[in-house]
């Protein structure tokens, strides 16, 4: 990963120490489209049905992402969401990192859960390319308007 050699990337629990760094990330604008405020997936942790749980992504100590994820009932697969970078840490591997990092955590954590899953709008080729390299693959699943892609628990 480009730039990932010098880059400690760590996922932590939101907290009263860090949750405004949390709120205050910002997606290049050309994004926003596809990337809903970090105030909206904290909010949706908080209150939504579905349990998801949110981490901060830290890169050398500092808040430089959010994400969260949930296990579905249904089938047993854990789904990833809210995957937020700001934009001052993009295209250095960070997104990358921190997904690779939580799908170790959710298989050490959750022994149960069957694979992974996360849905990304179609245009957003830099998210599709990402997980690509992950090794998601898409479903023909759609979730809204979104595809899902999936993710054995093997890798």
């Amino acid at each position: 990963m480009r730039g990932m050699s010098t880059m400690a990337v760590e996922l932590v629990a939101i907290d009263s120490g860090n949750w405004r760094d949390v709120a205050e990330l910002s997606v290049a604008a050309h994004q926003r489209e596809w990337v809903a405020p970090p105030t909206y997936y904290l909010a949706l942790c908080t209150y939504g049905e579905a349990g998801w749980r949110p981490l901060a992504v830290r890169v050398d100590g500092v808040v430089a992402g959010f994400l969260m994820w949930t296990v579905d009932p249904e089938d047993g697969a854990a789904w990833i969401g809210g995957v937020v970078i700001d934009q001052a840490k993009q295209g250095r591997g960070v997104g990358r990192a921190a997904v690779g990092a939580l799908t170790a955590l959710i298989a050490s954590e959750e022994p149960a859960v069957t694979g992974f899953a996360l849905s990304y709008e179609p245009a957003n080729q830099a998210a599709r390319q990402c997980y690509a390299g992950l090794g998601f693959v898409e479903t023909g699943e759609t979730e809204d308007t979104e595809v899902v892609a999936r993710l054995s628990r093997e890798g």
